[in-house]
């Protein structure tokens, strides 16, 4: 069945994951060049939304959910 395959893939796929996760080789195989890699993604993402003048439109969207919650 379609379904039973399905199902036995995602129970593969998530014991995998969690093992990767908090296993005890968690971080076997990630090395500079991945950390270096996700910094330099994480610095563009930054230096796109500041070039792109989205900074203030953020900050205002999160200044409004917050008073939405608290009732400000």
């Amino acid at each position: 069945m379609l379904k039973d395959r399905v199902l036995r893939v995602w129970i593969d796929w998530t014991e995998t994951v969690t093992s990767r996760v908090r296993g005890r080789e968690r971080d076997a195989g990630a090395g500079f060049v991945e950390y270096a890699g996700l910094m330099i993604l994480i610095a563009g993402i930054f230096t796109l939304i500041d070039g792109l003048g989205l900074d203030g439109l953020i900050s205002g969207a999160i200044l409004d959910a917050v008073n939405n919650v608290i009732g400000g």
